[in-house]
């Protein structure tokens, strides 16, 4: 038995994220990381020997694509599904980042009691999109609580993302533009400035599905919008720009 398989467990699978020869566990009938978090590992601008927070880590998946392309000192990731924290714990084992990434089994809105005020340079989050009133819940929890917000709310996240921020620290969240009005509002009124945006497109003619955004905790206001990401130039064919991020082998 290779050295690789004895981190994995009944039903789990073992991906190559082509990257330092990182790789991540995952359970194909729980819940896998998707685009989202792979274009927000390029979109966040991690300074060279920050703290980070991930929240929401899910199976880890921001903070080891984010420690093999960023010189950050350290990352912290928080995740309230038990199951994916053993995920996520084992994956950082396998890839030999014990020093460097630290996953914490716990509850987002509560992030603030966990680590403190003022502690972090940066936080990644990729938190459910759809509340109570969008879409319909899968019928998987894990797959439910991921993408619905049944155990935190977007306020939750920009909150606690707020409290555990220094001052001019940075938020870099992806979500859906529909909710970009109430997105804003919220950073508003927990004093994160955005400043930073990308909207996300399927095709070129197609409206977009995903935004990317940076806010900066106490920022002036002045919000760059940057060119669009196009995911697909047609159909099962990725533009140059999704190759670039993914690497050759997606």
């Amino acid at each position: 038995m290779s050295a690789e398989k004895l981190y994995l467990q009944p039903g789990e699978r073992l991906d190559d994220l082509q990257i330092n020869n990182y790789k991540i566990i995952q359970h194909p009938q729980k819940f896998c990381f998707g685009m989202d978090a792979v274009l927000l590992s390029a979109f966040a601008q991690i300074r060279k020997g920050g703290n980070v927070l991930d929240l929401g880590t899910g199976t880890g998946i921001l903070p080891i694509l984010l420690a093999a392309k960023t010189e950050a000192n350290h990352f912290d990731a928080l995740e309230i599904q038990q199951e994916s924290v053993d995920m996520a714990k084992r994956s950082v084992l396998l890839n030999n980042l014990s020093d460097k990434i630290h996953i914490t089994y716990g509850d987002i809105c509560k992030a603030s009691e966990i680590y403190g005020k003022g502690i972090f340079d940066a936080v990644t989050a990729n938190p459910p999109y759809m509340n109570n009133n969008h879409g319909l819940k899968n019928p998987g929890l894990p797959k439910a609580i991921a993408r619905h917000e049944i155990l935190c709310t977007l306020e939750d996240v920009i909150r606690e993302s707020s409290i555990v921020l220094k001052e001019h620290g940075r938020l870099y969240m992806v979500h859906r533009p529909f909710r970009l009005a109430e997105i804003f509002s919220t950073l508003n009124q927990y004093k994160l400035e955005p400043k930073r945006m990308c909207l996300v497109h399927p095709f070129i003619d197609k409206e977009p599905n995903m935004v990317l955004i940076e806010s900066v905790k106490d920022g002036n206001p002045m919000l760059k919008i940057e060119p669009p990401v196009i995911v697909y130039d047609t159909p099962g064919k990725y533009t140059e720009r999704i190759l670039e991020i993914y690497g050759p082998n997606i």
